[in-house]
C-alpha cells in the first residue's frame, strides 16, 4: 500500500515569533524554521505501518520554496522512501494546497493521505478537509489512532466529550492529532542517507493548478501585551474586581 505524506515548512515553535514592521506578515529572514510538528507525527504514523509491513512506500509532498527540500530530506531521514516538491514563491493558501495534493494524488494513487491536522503557523486547519471533499474520499480529522483492516481504516479521533470510533473505507484521508504518535529522533546515518533518496521538483503549471490567492491579509500585528498581576486582600476584595474591573461575574 501507498501512502502519501505532507511536510510543511515553519517557523522552529520553540522560536519567538515577531511581526515585520509594515504588519504584512512575520519576520522569517534569519529564522530557525523547521518541519510542522504535526505533519511529523503523521511521516512517524506512516513509518510505523511500514515497519509493521503494511505500508510498501511512502512519498513526502511539501509545497513552498526550494529551502523547503529541507524539510522534505527530514521526512526522508525519518524513513520516507521519496519526495516531491511544488516549488512556489508565493504563499500557498490552503485551497491552493488542496488543489495541487489533488493533481499529486491522481498521478500517485495512494491508498491513504495522511497530513498534520493543521500548521502552526496560520492554524487553518483546512487543507485535509478540502483535499477529500476535492477526491470525494472519505475522511477522519483529528485521529489519536489507525489501525488498518483490509480496505478500511478503524479510527479513534479526539471530540470534546471523550473519544470518536469511526471506520473509514479506503482511499480516505486522514489528518494527525498531537497523541497519535510521538516522532522518532532523527539520526545521523539517516540523514545522510536521506541525502541519496529521490527528490522530485515540480511546478504548479505542471500541474494544471491554479495557485492564484483568494484571500488578502490586510494586517498583521502582535496581540496586545498583558497587564501585571496584582495581589487582593481577601475573597471580597476578589470578588469586587472580577465584578466591577474584569467583569466576569455578575
Amino acid at each position: 500500500m501507498k501512502v502519501l505524506v505532507t511536510a510543511k515548512r515553519v517557523i522552529d515553535p520553540y522560536v519567538k515569533v515577531r511581526v515585520k514592521s509594515d504588519g504584512t506578515g512575520v519576520e522569517t529572514a534569519n529564522i530557525k524554521m523547521t518541519i510542522n510538528p504535526f505533519c511529523e507525527i503523521a511521516v512517524e504514523q506512516a513509518v510505523r505501518m511500514k515497519e509493521a509491513g503494511i505500508v510498501t512506500e511512502i512519498v513526502v509532498v511539501s509545497i513552498g520554496t526550494l529551502q523547503c527540500q529541507e524539510t522534505i530530506r527530514t521526512a526522508m531521514a525519518m524513513g520516507a522512501d521519496r519526495g516531491i516538491l511544488v516549488e512556489m514563491a508565493e504563499e500557498a493558501q490552503p485551497l491552493a494546497v488542496a488543489k495541487i495534493l489533488k493533481a499529486i494524488v491522481d498521478k500517485e494513487q495512494p491508498r491513504l493521505v495522511i497530513m498534520g491536522k493543521q500548521a502552526i503557523d496560520d492554524d487553518s486547519n483546512q487543507c485535509g478537509q478540502m483535499l477529500a471533499a476535492l477526491l470525494g474520499w472519505p475522511q477522519a480529522t483529528h485521529i489519536s489512532n489507525v489501525t488498518i483492516n483490509g480496505d478500511s481504516a478503524e479510527i479513534t479521533r479526539e471530540i470534546d466529550g471523550g473519544l470518536e470510533k469511526l471506520t473509514v473505507n479506503m482511499p480516505a484521508v486522514v489528518t494527525a492529532d498531537l497523541r497519535l504518535n510521538e516522532p522518532r529522533y532523527v539520526t545521523l546515518p539517516n540523514i545522510m542517507k536521506a541525502k541519496k533518496k529521490p527528490l522530485e521538483n515540480i511546478k504548479p503549471d505542471a500541474l494544471g493548478v491554479d495557485v492564484k490567492p483568494r484571500l488578502k491579509t490586510l494586517k498583521v500585528e502582535e496581540p496586545a501585551k498583558r497587564s501585571s498581576g496584582v495581589k487582593v486582600a481577601d475573597v471580597k476584595e476578589l470578588v469586587a474586581k472580577l465584578k466591577n474591573e474584569a467583569r466576569v461575574i455578575q
